[in-house]
């Protein structure tokens, strides 16, 4: 499968699904969301299948939602329920996958990114990854589920801190406080996340995804997240809000600033 948001690349038991618009920072807009959904429940569907990597061209993961769209909401007070439940279809989707899940994390992995990067059963990164959760400073609430995941991760208290205050983050401390498995340098992470897919694969294939299945039911037992349309109330409640609206554009100013 191949477009031009995605494309998904098949060896054997193994899987990637890689966003391939570097030149936007591999964005999740809505195609994008669309095509991840499409292509996961694809994936979902082969039993032959024992891990995907989910990654982006270009030297970035993914810097998360369109900003266009955020701008969209509150400037027009109005967003399409479908679209706001979206990216959260996507999130489960990825996570509904029976095969293991690797996120191969590099560039930038921010908001939505950092969201579908948890989504994934295993996260490796490079070491010089920027990390950061801006939904507040850009007016709205963080969504996705990415909330109760974070805490089953991270837990409340650094979960709440790293939403709260959207400070960027490093990869030693995403491995530090457990939001990922591995930190690498640039150059070892596509060699270093093969070696771990190809591991996965090698194993027993009846053990390894009923394991899989006990601890992702474990973790929806600790904190649940599959199915949350709630999320998409909480977006749309975002739409018109004027202290929102000023504290995004605010943040937009800034990015516009740094890449002056």
């Amino acid at each position: 499968m191949s477009d031009d948001a995605i494309r998904v690349e098949r060896e054997g038991s193994l899987a990637r699904i890689v966003f391939q618009r570097p030149d936007r920072l591999n964005a999740l807009t809505l195609d994008v969301q669309a095509a991840v959904i499409e292509a996961a429940e694809a994936l979902a569907a082969d039993a032959d299948l024992r891990v995907v990597i989910v990654r982006g061209d270009g030297g970035t993961f993914t810097a998360g939602a369109d900003l266009g769209m955020l701008q969209e909401l509150h400037t027009s007070g109005d967003i399409d329920p479908a679209h706001a439940d979206l990216g959260r279809r996507m999130i489960d989707a990825v996570e509904a996958i029976p095969a293991i899940t690797i996120a191969q994390i590099e560039g930038h992995c921010v908001g939505g990114g950092l969201v579908l990067a948890v989504a994934c059963d295993l996260r490796v990164a490079a070491i010089d990854t920027y990390f950061s959760i801006p939904e507040v400073d850009l007016g709205i609430p963080l969504a996705w589920g990415a909330v109760p995941r974070l805490v089953r991760e991270i837990g409340p208290a650094r979960a709440l801190e790293l939403v709260g205050t959207c400070r960027p983050f490093t990869a030693e401390e995403a491995q530090a406080i457990g939001l990922v498995n591995r930190v690498v340098h640039r150059r070892d992470l596509a060699e270093t996340v093969e070696a771990l897919a190809a591991t996965l694969v090698a194993k027993p294939d009846y053990a390894l995804k009923t394991v899989t299945r006990t601890v992702r039911a474990a973790a929806e037992a600790l904190a649940p997240a599959i199915g949350n349309r709630n999320d998409a109330e909480l977006l749309i409640g975002a739409a018109g809000d004027e202290e929102g609206a000023r504290a995004a554009q605010d943040y937009l100013a800034r990015l516009q600033r740094m890449s002056e």
